[in-house]
This record gives structure tokens, sequence and C-alpha cells, in this order.
């Protein structure tokens, strides 16, 4: 059994680690088109997503933290053992991901521990369900948005470029820059306030305060968690992205890149948790169908399909296994 104080920054600083990790997965979004055309050599173009992520959490309001940390569960139920137990099994899906170079949702392993830890804790009584209901269908429907969106804005560039000389792919690569960073700027917002929502919950469980509000100094330690996981970079998740599923040339990273940001920034001001590292795969395969079915590498697509599949079910069996050890853990 560990005291209110120790408990307290073990789960803050578990919600810390899943910041890094979400950034090492998901720093692939931002960088993989841009290393892939060779708009910006690979360090340039991580720093320049780590300090995309690090402003993020701190420029769109905080909509997707209340959403993750309030309106998802109910009070009785973000207990300090199911915040810790939905967070290790979110951290061990990143990692999973990380490993096996598969871009793995954040989002979705860290709403599938929520909904773990809680069914284990007090059954279905602990959801919120209008809350639940627009978490899932923020996390369905922008990838097929991104998938839809590529593909536009690909059949559109081709159209305005028909006959452009080679010279148009240098101002492509010029315009990869922005949009790069403005996909890093949406990650950081989105996914910095997931990590933002689960440790205002954890004051809150712990005594620490009495409503939910968010402090300042729980969106820096967010917002660093984020960087440093994207200045180091997950170079498995890179080549998937930039590479493995077709061969990307400047004005396909301009075409998913744009749609991808646009999405997640717009998702983050309305409160609607998101995968950007699966908005961005489904506008990388959007941009690919648009040019030709046959350039998408098939096979890699469907096992990121079936990573996507499997993550919310895994965390939340995931979370409801670790949850029989933390209640005991943080038993009083």
């Amino acid at each position: 059994m560990v005291g209110t104080t120790p408990g307290l920054a073990l789960v803050l600083g578990t919600a810390f680690v899943f910041a890094y990790v979400n950034g090492l997965n998901d720093s692939a979004n931002a960088v993989a088109t841009l290393i892939s055309t060779r708009a910006m050599a690979p360090r340039r173009a991580l720093l320049m997503a780590a300090a995309g992520e690090l402003i993020g959490p701190f420029a769109f309001g905080s909509a997707v933290a209340a959403t993750m940390g309030n309106d998802l569960l109910k009070p009785e139920a973000l207990t300090p053992a199911v915040l810790f137990a939905a967070l290790l099994s979110a951290v061990a899906w990143g990692l999973l991901g990380w490993y096996l170079g598969l871009p793995s949702s954040s989002s979705h392993a860290l709403v599938g521990g929520l909904v773990g830890g809680a069914l284990a804790a007090i059954g279905t009584t602990g959801f919120r369900v209008e809350g639940l209901l627009l978490v899932v269908l923020y996390l369905l429907l922008s990838p097929l948005l991104g998938l839809i969106l590529g593909y536009v804005m690909l059949r559109a560039l081709l159209a305005i470029l028909a006959g452009a000389a080679p010279g148009v792919n240098v101002q492509l690569r010029r315009l990869q820059l922005f949009t790069a960073f403005a996909l890093a700027l949406g990650h950081g917002s989105n996914d910095g306030q997931k990590s933002i929502g689960v440790m205002a919950a954890s004051l809150v469980a712990f005594g620490a305060m009495s409503s939910f509000v968010i402090p300042w100094w729980v969106v820096a330690l967010a917002a660093l968690g984020l960087a440093l996981g994207t200045a180091v970079g997950g170079q498995r998740l890179i080549r998937t992205l930039g590479v493995r599923i077709y061969r990307i040339r400047p004005v396909h990273g301009f075409a998913a890149q744009g749609p991808a940001a646009l999405v997640v920034l717009a998702s983050a001001l309305l409160g609607g948790p998101v995968s950007a590292s699966q908005v961005m795969a489904s506008a990388i395969m959007g941009v690919g169908i648009a040019e030709s079915v046959s350039r998408v590498r098939w096979r890699v697509a469907v096992n990121i399909f079936l990573s996507w599949a499997l993550v919310l079910p895994a965390t939340a069996a995931g979370a409801a296994l670790l949850y029989q050890w933390t209640r005991t853990l943080f038993a009083r």
C-alpha cells in the first residue's frame, strides 16, 4: 500500500511516461513524409516537430483534457487504482507498437485502459454514456475523414499542377515545412491534452484538488513529455509511414499532411480526442489511392488496420487485469 503523496507522484510520473511514449510513437506523424521527400534532414525535422509538440498543449485550449478527464467516466470511477491501471496498459501498448514499427493509437490505448479499469472497478455504471459515445465517434470518424480529405487533396493538386515543371517539387517541399509544423502543433494539443486530463483527474482522485481544473504546471509536464519523446523519435514508425505504405514524393507529402493537420487541429478545438497516427496513416493511404490503388502496399496497410482493431479490447483487458493489483496497491 502506498501513501497519498507517493501514490500521486507515481500516477503523475506514469502519466508523464505515457506522454513521452506518445511523443516517441507519434513523432512519425509529423516528420515521416518530411524526411521521405527530403524536405528536411531527420534530426532537424524531429527538433522542429518537438517544438510544435511543446507549444501545442498551451495553444488550443483544454477541451480534449476535459473530455478525457471529466466527461468519459463518472467521479466514482476515477480512482487512483483505475487511473494507474489505465496508464500502465496504455504505456505497454505504446511501447509494443513502437517495437513492432506499427502506428499505434495512444488515444485508443488510453480510452481502452480507462474503460477496462472502470469496468473492473464498478462495472458499466461508471461511464458517462454521452461522453463515451462522443469519444468513440471521434476515434472512428477521424481516420475516415483523413482518408477522404487526403484523396481529394491529391486529386485537386494533380489537376492544378498538371504540366508543371519539376521545379515545383522545391515549392512543395517548402510548403511541407508549414504543414508538418501545423500537424505537430495539432498533435501536441490533442494528444497532450489526454495526458493533461488524466493528470488533472488524478489530482482530484487523490484529494489534491476539490474539482476538475487544470494547473499550468500539469500542462507544462505533459508538453515536456511529448516534446522529449518526439525529439528522440521512433525510427521504425517513421519508416512505416514514410516508406513502407508506398513511396512518397513531395506532392504526396503535402497532400497528406495538410488534411491530417486540419482534422487533428479541428478536433482539438472541438474537444474530440483523435488518433493523430491513424489520421496521418489514413491520409497517406487516401493520397496513394488517389493516384493508383496498386501503389499502396496493402499488406502493410492491413497490419496497421489490425493493430487499430486490437488496441481497444487489448488495452481494456490489460487495464482490467492490472486493476486487480493496483486496487491493492492503493488500498486505504
